[in-house]
């Protein structure tokens, strides 16, 4: 579902160059390259053209997701202890999203042998981070509950944007089948036993929920993420319709410990409205000309493509 304006004079360049930019903040300045690997190469997938992983993971919803996907995870305090002192998520913001989206569209979109390859680099870099929080507690990112909690965080981000936002809504089967294809990433990334399903992901998340609290660097990163994105400022009013919809995303018993605002009549109306519109002008800008044949992922103009 795209905006249909192409063969207005100067359209088309517009949309390229803002594609072009936005491509560039997603992948990195290799992700031209990277992204021909990942689609070009022959070879067995994990994920074939029909799996709803690839619808999902190749649309533009992935960018308010993503952002919900964050301030979800940092509730957790093992969790956020890891990000805050090792992922350079303020020092090299754009960077930390270059790596997850490039991981998340190698082993959607990529042959099993590169997924398998960035399994193992990301279980190497998780191996690693270790430490303490400032509450002496210790944390590991290789222990299989805080990366089962950053997997359900992602899951459910990604699913409930997709559900509002995305060009191809799935049925609840579909969905089920999303859940179940990620779970499939998750045990390769070192998860026993991840939820398979929607009604899995929702007990799984429950579960989680006495472990989460309000932390200092939890509410630093919502304000950096919200507030302060390392953007230009004319790109700052588009990212902030992006975030505000990242918000009302979140379920209440996740906002108020960040201190997150409830509008429910603004929520559902200005700011889905403005969302809704957003995404589709990115998935207009990031998808591929008309002429082109269709890729096999990636083709609603997601981040992962």
């Amino acid at each position: 579902m795209g905006l249909s304006i192409s063969g207005i004079p100067g359209v088309d360049a517009v949309r390229e160059r803002v594609g072009r930019e936005l491509f560039a903040r997603v992948a990195g300045p290799g992700g031209t390259a990277t992204r021909g690997r990942i689609h070009d190469t022959p070879g067995p997938r994990w994920f074939g053209p029909d799996r709803p992983i690839r619808v999902v993971h190749g649309d533009a919803s992935m960018f308010v997701g993503g952002l919900r996907a964050l301030l979800l995870q940092s509730l957790h305090p093992l969790a956020m202890a890891a990000v805050a002192a090792h992922s350079g998520y303020r020092g090299d913001p754009w960077g930390r999203l270059q790596r997850t989206s490039t991981f998340l569209a190698v082993t959607t979109f990529g042959t099993a042998e590169d997924a398998g390859r960035a399994v193992a680099h990301v279980r190497e870099v998780h191996e690693r981070v270790r430490g303490t929080t400032a509450d002496g507690a210790a944390y590991h990112a290789a222990d299989p509950h805080l990366l089962e909690w950053v997997h359900v965080a992602e899951v459910d981000s990604f699913l409930r944007a997709h559900r509002r936002f995305g060009a191809h809504p799935l049925d609840g089967a579909g969905y089920d089948g999303y859940v179940a294809d990620a779970a499939k990433v998750a045990t390769e990334l070192g998860v026993p036993d991840p939820p398979r399903d929607r009604a899995q992901l929702a007990a799984r998340l429950a579960a989680y929920r006495p472990e989460l609290r309000s932390t200092r660097p939890a509410r630093d990163a919502a304000r950096f993420i919200l507030l302060n994105p390392p953007l230009p400022w004319a790109a700052r009013p588009p990212y902030a319709v992006l975030a505000a919809n990242a918000v009302s995303l979140l379920p209440l018993w996740a906002r108020r410990p960040l201190f997150l605002p409830y509008l429910p009549v603004v929520e559902e109306t200005g700011v889905r409205l403005a969302g809704q519109g957003l995404v589709r002008t990115i998935r207009w800008a990031m998808a591929p000309p008309a002429p082109q044949e269709p890729r096999t992922g990636g083709e609603d103009g997601g981040p992962a493509s």
